[in-house]
């Protein structure tokens, strides 16, 4: 039986992937797609979500508009990273895919009240989204089955020396979140700075010979081309991982333990204290990835790439 999720984005041009392997692979069911403002403003990331779709032929997958501002403060884009539309190096496809006319957190409770089961929410962005949906709805808590994101590290950050940019943009959404007792899964930093975007793993994509490997080969260059200032080898790519764990549970390996979030300090605002002493002091609240099995993970991507050039013409955009 597949597992009914809704991925809630800031595309980005790791995020896109995500929404790709979460569309294609068999053991998911994507139930819907909401945005969130952070690797780009909303009306970038809104638009970048329609794109993926387009380029992927994924018309039966309803997307809607959320959060354009984190809950304090002020909204920070990550253009040093991806651009000013946070789509950076590509020409964009015009969106055949409209918007729905529900906004995030109506859409993301319309499904968490029409499923038969519990949905898993995958956000690979800010928590804005979800921290807004357990306040307001806290009700339907027990329709979620858990809560996987791209976001935090438990070492070093790559906006500040400790803070990731996930849990920077809005860090009261993350503590929220991690407090809500809903059941958390972290997927850092720390594990998906081994997902790295070898040259062997770009020619991979390149020999598909699709349309969307192509358009995905070109996302994976510009993005590792912007991750040369980090001196790193390759880009990393960050958010796929999320929907890869629940696909396979093998691809990573998981310790659970006590994660809390910087919110009060400015000069480590949105670090992810990560208790790895083994005691944690205070509750269990999360599950963190540790270790990612890179061969596994960058196999699910490639065969999501050749299951959706297998769709034809659907997956062929203007």
């Amino acid at each position: 039986m597949s597992i009914p999720i809704v991925i809630d984005c800031d595309p980005g041009h790791d995020d896109v992937f995500a929404i790709w392997l979460a569309a294609a692979n068999p053991a998911i069911d994507l139930r819907a797609i909401t945005t969130v403002a952070g690797n780009g403003r909303i009306e970038h990331t809104t638009h970048n979500a329609l794109v993926a779709c387009t380029v992927a032929g994924i018309h039966d997958v309803p997307v809607a508009q959320g959060a354009a501002e984190p809950l304090y403060g002020e909204l920070r884009p990550a253009e040093w990273i991806h651009g000013a539309n946070a789509l950076g190096g590509l020409t964009l496809p015009t969106p055949t895919v409209e918007l729905d006319e529900r906004d995030a957190l109506t859409l993301i409770a319309d499904v968490l009240n029409t499923s038969e089961e519990p949905v898993v929410l995958v956000p690979t962005g800010p928590l804005t989204n979800i921290a807004h949906l357990v306040q307001r709805h806290p009700e339907l808590l027990p329709k979620i089955q858990r809560v996987i994101w791209m976001g935090g590290s438990t070492g070093r950050g790559n906006v500040t020396a400790e803070a990731e940019f996930n849990a920077w943009a809005d860090p009261e959404a993350a503590a929220i979140v991690l407090g809500s007792g809903l059941d958390f899964t972290m997927v850092g930093l720390n594990i998906s700075h081994q997902a790295l975007i070898t040259r062997e793993v770009r020619a991979r994509i390149a020999a598909l010979g699709s349309p969307i490997a192509a358009f995905g080969v070109e996302l994976l260059e510009f993005f590792c081309s912007t991750y040369a200032f980090e001196g790193m080898p390759d880009g990393p790519l960050h958010d796929p991982i999320t929907v890869a764990l629940l696909i396979d549970p093998a691809v990573a390996t998981t310790i659970r333990t006590r994660v809390d979030v910087e919110c009060d300090d400015p000069r480590t605002r949105g670090a992810t204290r990560v208790d790895r002493s083994g005691s944690p002091q205070g509750p269990q609240n999360a599950t963190v990835a540790l270790d990612l099995d890179a061969k596994r993970f960058w196999s699910l991507i490639e065969d999501a790439l050749q299951r959706l050039a297998l769709r034809g013409p659907a997956a062929r955009w203007d």
